[in-house]
This record gives structure tokens, sequence and C-alpha cells, in this order.
């Protein structure tokens, strides 16, 4: 194994840390994510230094963050004036070699919240999913292969030293640190082996609220068996409990969270309502007509499960923003999906149509106007193997055929080729879909890095994009060049932006490996003349939903 592994990266802090509040959930999708995301800003607006923390997330939704050894950390940050989630264009952080690494977005998200540079210490373990029971194993940002090819249980208490000492060295630097739990606490299964929910709470003697999505159903039961699920002095660590997604009269609660308390000796600090389009981006599955406060997310159905239906699939409820419908953008919405979280900004461009689609019924009727985008994809062959069965190859052929503008995004652009080849076995050998004559080959080396670069002159449906400056990141383990024996024979795609974007001759066809496109202000304003909300809009708005809807100086209590 790496020698890193077992080595804490810090000494431990010589002067006071800083207090801890932790975000459980009595299930996934309660909405832990949304409340630490909101409590980082609400703390942050006190004036007070605060970082976000997850030991471990399982995300396919990535983003590039700082990876500094943690004894050049302050030499690391990027220069007064610059985004703090962009560190320095184009290049590493401050010089460093291996200066960039990969966090789950959440935790990305929560750091711009908490006005904080966003870094691999947040969010120490990422497990990526590659299939039903295998995941890619990143720790400190980077991939460890020999951490992925060891069991769940045989990995934990390999990679606690580093979680706990990343953990240390954020509370040795802020005032606050924000802890995201994951799932469940009172999975009892996994408590010997816990290294995400109450071995942290306990290690940073955190005060934890345990939050519930009461729109399930069973909310009183799921509060009630989590606590007494647990063991006692972790119980004692629970200071508050947290209804999320209400909907209806608040006063018909009563008598339920007095008994609660009566029983647990717990009071119920909050309940907040249902609401919709709250502006987070998205952190697992995709989002439907009612994104809902917490996650706003539609899990992902199994591959296969919509296969056999007719008509379109229960995925393809359109999100519009208000305004006459000009452009449909259809994203397809394959099992094994990355960082969806960035369309999230195309769902606030007026007269824009936003949908996911997994069947060829999802993008009938579709315009040459309207877009198919294909997304990232953590699984790029197998996902294209599944893009097949379902026919959508067809249909996205069809749709490039008629003049309609398609847009591939890192595996998608993979996609959009004529050939996958894959000698190290990291992903799998395909055929393309032969949209772009490009053909990519897997290597071994990953390529994790923020990117900043401008487009050169492009043709068709996206000429707008001539010239425009472009920030995002890269991650994929493709490499993608011209098919040489495609252009002996005159087929050449248009390399406009070099190593990174592709456009077909006619023009309506673009693959590029930069994430976040949408998520660049440049970008929207050439594309749609639109300009989407701030994030630090939604940050605020958060912050502010909280400080309505918890019980009077509980929130400042739990830091006191």
């Amino acid at each position: 194994m790496n020698a890193p592994m077992n080595t804490p990266v810090t000494a431990p802090p010589a002067h006071p840390l800083a207090r801890c509040v932790m975000v459980l959930g009595t299930t996934s999708g309660a909405g832990k994510s949304w409340l630490t995301t909101a409590l980082c800003r609400y703390y942050s607006n006190l004036g007070l230094k605060v970082a976000p923390f997850k030991a471990q997330n399982m995300s396919n939704n990535a983003r590039v963050v700082a990876a500094p050894t943690l004894a050049t950390a302050s030499a690391a940050l990027p220069p007064e004036g610059a985004h703090p989630a962009l560190g320095r264009p184009g290049g590493g952080v401050a010089g460093i070699e291996g200066a960039w690494g990969e966090i789950g977005s959440a935790q990305y998200f929560q750091a711009l919240a908490a006005r904080a540079v966003p870094e691999v210490r947040m969010n120490p373990l990422l497990l990526k999913p590659e299939a039903d029971t295998r995941s890619q194993v990143v720790l400190m940002g980077q991939v460890s292969a020999e951490l992925t090819a060891l069991p769940w249980r045989g990995r934990s208490q390999l990679v606690w030293p580093q979680i706990a000492a990343a953990l240390d060295a954020l509370r040795a630097e802020n005032d606050v640190v924000v802890i995201e739990g994951a799932g469940s606490p009172a999975e009892t299964n996994l408590h010997a082996s816990d290294i995400v929910n109450m071995r942290v709470a306990r290690h940073a003697g955190a005060r934890c609220l345990l939050v519930t999505d009461i729109d399930r159903g069973g909310a009183f039961a799921h509060l009630y068996g989590t606590w007494a699920l647990l063991p006692e002095d972790e119980r004692a660590l629970i200071h508050g409990f947290v209804l999320n997604k209400f909907r209806g009269d608040a006063s018909l609660l009563a008598p339920a969270p007095q008994h609660l308390q009566e029983r647990t000796g717990v009071p119920t600090v909050a309940t907040i309502p249902m609401q919709w389009h709250h502006g987070l981006p998205e952190e697992d599955g995709v989002f439907d007509m009612t994104p809902t406060l917490g996650t706003g997310v539609s899990s992902l159905p199994p591959e296969g499960a919509l296969a056999a239906r007719g008509g379109p699939s229960p995925l393809n409820r359109p999100h519009t923003t208000p305004g006459a419908v000009h452009t449909t953008v259809a994203v397809v919405a394959y099992p094994r999906i990355s960082n969806l979280d960035e369309f999230q900004p195309l769902k606030n461009v007026p007269g824009l149509r936003l949908q996911w689609v997994r069947s060829p019924a999802d993008v009938a009727g579709l315009r040459p106007t309207d877009w198919i985008v294909l997304p990232g994809s953590k699984a790029t062959a197998a996902d294209l193997a599944w893009l097949r069965a379902q026919g959508l190859d067809q249909s996205i052929a069809a749709h490039a055929g008629q003049g309609g503008t398609v847009l591939g995004v890192c595996g998608g652009l993979q996609m959009l080729g004529e050939a996958l080849i894959d000698p190290e076995g990291i992903d799998g050998n395909a055929p393309g879909l032969g949209l772009l004559p490009l053909v990519t080959v897997f290597e071994p080396a990953k390529t994790v890095q923020r990117t900043s670069a401008a487009f050169g002159q492009l043709t068709g449906a996206w000429a707008p994009l001539s010239g425009v400056a472009a920030c995002g990141y890269e991650i994929h383990h493709g490499q993608t060049a011209q098919h040489p024996a495609m252009a002996a024979k005159g087929d050449v795609a248009r390399e406009v932006m070099p190593g990174i974007a592709w456009q077909n001759p006619a023009g309506n066809v673009l693959g590029v490996y930069l994430h976040g496109l949408f998520e660049d202000a440049a970008v929207l304003h050439a594309l749609f003349g639109a300009q989407a909300p701030t994030l630090d809009t939604v940050f605020d708005g958060l912050a502010d939903g909280v400080a309505r809807h918890f019980d009077p100086g509980v929130l400042d209590a739990l830091i006191a």
C-alpha cells in the first residue's frame, strides 16, 4: 500500500479547536446536505471562519479542488481576489505538483457557502460507484487502487487516521466546522466499522442535529427509532430533531413533538416547510419538476428498470422556467451518470425546458434547435452499451442527422467518437456513436485538474461560444484525439479548444472534456443571453430559511 495511507497528515493541534455542529439523518435524502450548506452560510454570516466536513461521501458527482499537503496548505491558497473555487487558472495551485484532487460536489458547494476555499480535507474519502458492488476509492483527493481492491469493512481502520487528522486540522484553523453524516447513524450492521457518523461525532465532540423527511411519512418513528438504536453515550450528542419538507398546518403536529421529547429528552427544534426550486445543485439522483427542500432529487431507477416500459419514462418530467419555451435541453440519464449537478444553472434560464431522458420516446418530437446532451459517466463503455440497448443511439443519430444540436461532456464526448480503446482494462472497449471522427484511449493515469481556456472559432449552433473564455474542471481517464484513418480520408474534427473540445464539420455536434460550462456566466450569456442567479444568492436564501424556521437561539447555542 502507499506509505502515506496510515500516516496522519498533521500533528495534533496545540490550541483550542473549532466548535463542531453535525447534521445526521434518519435516512438518505432526509436533507443533510442542504441543511449543512445552509448552516455553513448561516455561521459564516455571523463573521465566523467556517469549514464543512464529510468524512466519507459516496457519489459520482465530484469537483476538482486544491489538494496541497498540509505542510504547504497555507502557501497553496489561490491569490487574493481569485474565485475561491478556481485557484490559479490553467495549472496547479501555487506550482505544487499534484495539487488537484477530487471531493464530493456537496462539500464543494458547502465550502463556497462557508466562504472557504474548497479542498480535499473537507471530504477526505470519496467513493465513486462503478457498479452495484464496486466503487473507486479516492483518499485525500487521489485515487487509491489498493483501497479500491479492499472489502468495505477492511478499509475503515486504514483510512480513519487520515480522516481524523483532516478533521483535526480543519478544527485547528476554523471557528466552526459543520459536519455532514451519511445515510443513517443507526445502521447496526455498519456501526462497528463506522467512519462517517457517530465515530466522527465522538471524535469531534459534535453537537448533532437529526433531520428527517416528514413528507415520506413515519417521521416521528424514524426519529425515535434512530435515537433508540444508538448507544447511550452517542444519544447524548443529539441536541435537536429537525422535521424537513413539511406541508400543511404545523399546529397539527402536536402533541407528537412533546411526546417525542418526553421519551428521548431531545426537543424538536425546527419544522422546515416544503420548498420548490431552492437553487442548490443536486448531489445525487436526477431532478424532476418538483425538487424539494433537501436534496430535490428523484433517484435513478436500477439499470434496465425502464427498458420494458412503453412511452415516456417517469424521469421525463421537464423543468421549465417562466416565459415562452424557446429551447428544450434533453439530458440522457444513463445508469452511471456523473457530475449531473453541473446542469443546475440551466434550470434558471428563462424559456428553457430541461428534462432527463431514458428512452427514445423521451426525445421524440425534439426540434433541430433543441439539444440532446450526453453527460459524464463513471462507466463510459457500460453506459454506452445501455444507451444502445434502449435504442437511444438511433434517436441521437437521427437528431444529429437532421441538423439537431448535440453536446457531449467528458464521457459523453468519448461516446460521440468512433471508438473507445482500453488496453489497460480501465473502462472497456466499445464502438462509439460515430458523430465525431475521434478515438479515445483509456490510460491508468487520471486527469484531474481545473482548466481555463478560450474557445476558438465555432460554427453553427455553437458559434456564439467563439472566443469565449471558460473556466471548469476535468476528471477523466481517457485521452481523445483525431481518428487518423478518418483524417486521411478528409473527415476531420475541428479542434476548437486544444485537447479539450471538438466540433463536427456541420457545426451541430460539440464534444468537450470541460465540466462546469454552464456554471460559467460568460458561457450562459453567450448561449442564452441569460444571467442565472448567483450561488451567493442561493446560499443566503438557505441561511435566511434556517434562521426563520429554527427555534430562536438554537443555532447560536449549538456553538456556544
